[in-house]
């Protein structure tokens, strides 16, 4: 193992690093100490305790992170791959659309499950899906449904991705991969909701599917870093104060939300 090209590494990624811990020389002539008073084995451990030192967070935790990333997209990219098999619910521009974000869900599952393999992770398998669930709704033979359904895990997956960008922070590469994938994610939640005759944005906390009544929840906050943001000036409303800003959702809220859709 070389330490020399494994700092050289760290560096490009976060020049500031030595900032947080201490010089250069001093980082490498801890990492020579142990790599000879232990196995070099045990060096990968040494390493995430220099990152939980520099960041609170180890490479395990940008690890975890993508694997929830990556379920988040699988459950997506199914999704979509199976509603334009029923083509007889569509007309010529709603499945042009579905096929559009099916192949770019497929194409965010490539990309997260070859950052987890560079990483040196092993990505997840897709879970057994339900998106019907299991004959509760009529997920593939009413279009209200699909679409319905379809706004529902968008806006689930651009507040599930807000949620984790502090974990990210520290490793600019993953964080610019995440960046441009929750952007994308909006996109789609974004015309979804056109093509319900929706606005493009959420209005406070309303939903009219009561499955997933998490997806909206704290969204109908009017005060952004203890700023009331309701009469900052003309027209600034309950509903365009809560429009204007998106709230995150955490990993475990995220997890109960598309829990009925996994087959367990």
């Amino acid at each position: 193992m070389d330490l020399q090209n494994i700092f050289t590494a760290i560096e490009k990624t976060d020049p500031e690093i030595y900032e947080r811990l201490d010089t250069r020389r001093s980082a490498m002539k801890r990492f020579a100490n142990v790599g000879k008073a232990l196995a070099m084995s045990a060096v990968p451990l040494a390493l995430g305790s220099m990152f939980k030192k520099a960041y609170g967070r180890t490479p395990a935790d940008v690890l975890s992170v993508l694997q929830f990333a990556l379920l988040l997209e699988h459950l997506e990219s199914g999704f979509y791959s199976e509603a334009i098999t029923h083509t007889s619910l569509f007309d010529a521009a709603g499945f042009a659309a579905f096929t559009t974000i099916a192949n770019q869900e497929a194409a965010h599952v490539t990309l997260i499950a070859q950052t987890i393999q560079a990483l040196g992770g092993t990505p997840d398998p897709a879970p057994a899906f339900t998106y019907t669930k299991n004959g509760a709704l009529p997920t593939f033979t009413d279009l209200a449904t699909l679409l319905t359904v379809a706004q529902a895990f968008e806006d689930t997956g651009v507040r599930a991705y807000k949620g984790q960008i502090c974990n990210l922070q520290e490793n600019r590469t993953v964080l610019t991969i995440a960046l441009q994938i929750h952007s994308v994610e909006a996109r789609h939640a974004a015309h979804i909701r056109t093509m319900r005759g929706k606005k493009g944005w959420i209005t406070q906390a309303q939903n009219d599917f009561s499955d997933t009544d998490a997806t909206y929840a704290g969204e109908d906050l009017t005060v952004q870093d203890g700023v009331t943001i309701t009469g900052i000036c003309t027209g600034i409303t309950a509903d365009a104060a809560t429009e204007a800003f998106e709230e995150p959702l955490d990993a475990a809220t995220v997890r109960t939300i598309i829990a009925p859709f996994i087959n367990t």
